[in-house]
């Protein structure tokens, strides 16, 4: 699976669900309207902070995981 192109479908299916047109969602985002369309469209090359300010403006958040998280978050805390 293209993750790229992945994300921009759960992008596509937030802003549909919301009511909201790619210009509208730019606005609120603070990003261009080309930069929600390369988004959708699965473009490699925007750039992250665009990404995370649209996923932010949707209301949808990112979850790292990895087999080595649960370690991370114990170091991490008591660091």
């Amino acid at each position: 699976m293209n993750y790229i192109q992945h994300i921009g479908d759960i992008i596509k299916y937030h802003r549909k669900k919301a009511g909201l047109s790619q210009k509208s969602l730019a606005d609120i985002a603070g990003v261009g309207k080309t930069v929600v369309f390369d988004i959708e469209k699965g473009k490699e090359t925007v750039q992250f902070k665009s990404i995370l300010n649209v996923l932010k403006a949707l209301n949808i958040s990112i979850e790292l995981n990895s087999p080595l998280m649960e370690k991370y978050n114990t170091e991490y805390e008591n660091s």
